[in-house]
């Protein structure tokens, strides 16, 4: 059965507040209080309400967790800023400590967000955090797989600041056409709500900064893949399959460099699968976690 999911001005209502480094982030909570704490992570350049059809069907199990990065969604979203992975870790961190969330926390991360959930899996290693599982739907976990889009590319040259600013619904449309399963393009009512988020406190103009997420995973990628290597972490992939910028080919990666690999690959799926197929995520995810507390 179809899940309903959430519109996104109800999504917006529900949102919450709080201050990072002086920047007013939105954050979203559900789900009972004494629950094992979920983290949803989302990715680039959309925002948490990508997790809006698995919301409501994960609170029935979990405490659940999401905010809109630094420069995403409705956060803040400061010109001249110097964006970094690390410091969304950091934001992460800190809302974590804002609800007095102690204990090891379960991550479930989509593209951009993975990259954070695997340095927040390297802090874990290193004794900075507290990690109970950590589930990666499609994302750019190995810089030698990453197959970016024109666009991701040109954001990165010193082109830049002026292919953002020219950025549009229709360039986001003709980009998600390029990304998504070819039976599972968002209508479009959900590109009016993507373009929304992301156009949101003149987000365009800063998406050239966001972008320096790539170099910054290459600067990181030993340690990481370390982490992921040594981690006692329980971990799984759910990935659609036909991908172009982090399908098959990454999961195949996947499985060669990281022991004992949990992949799931989602046939037809493009990169966003938690919007494309949330049935499927959802049964995979729970799956995942049904097998870890078995386990215990």
């Amino acid at each position: 059965m179809a899940l309903p999911g959430i519109p996104l001005t109800q999504w917006r209502a529900e949102s919450q507040r709080f201050d990072f480094n002086g920047h007013k982030i939105h954050y979203w909570t559900a789900g009972a209080a004494d629950s094992p704490p979920l983290l949803l992570i989302h990715g680039f350049p959309t925002a948490s309400w990508d997790w809006h059809y698995l919301w409501r069907p994960l609170a029935q199990h979990y405490r659940l967790i999401a905010c809109d990065m630094l420069g995403f969604g409705y956060s803040a979203k400061p010109t001249g800023h110097d964006y970094s992975l690390l410091e969304q870790a950091d934001l992460h961190q800190a809302l974590l400590a804002q609800l007095n969330v102690s204990g090891a926390v379960h991550v479930l991360a989509h593209d951009y967000g993975d990259s954070v959930a695997q340095e927040l899996l390297a802090r874990h290693q290193a004794g900075q955090f507290k990690l109970a599982s950590c589930v990666f739907l499609n994302g750019g976990l190995f810089p030698e797989t990453h197959r970016p889009v024109l666009l991701q590319k040109l954001l990165l040259s010193p082109l830049g600041p002026f292919i953002g600013r020219l950025f549009g619904r229709k360039k986001l449309e003709a980009n998600f056409a390029k990304v998504f399963g070819p039976n599972t393009l968002p209508d479009a009512a959900e590109l009016d709500d993507f373009w929304a988020l992301i156009s949101q406190n003149n987000g365009p103009a800063i998406m050239h900064r966001l972008i320096r997420y790539m170099p910054e995973r290459r600067q990181q990628r030993e340690r990481w893949v370390a982490a992921m290597q040594t981690t006692r972490v329980p971990m799984r992939v759910i990935d659609g399959a036909v991908d172009p910028i982090s399908g098959v080919h990454m999961v195949e990666r996947y499985r060669a460099l990281i022991p004992h690999a949990d992949t799931v690959l989602l046939e037809g799926i493009g990169h966003y699968p938690q919007t494309e197929a949330p049935e499927a995520v959802l049964e995979h995810y729970l799956a995942f976690r049904q097998q870890l507390d078995q386990a215990q």
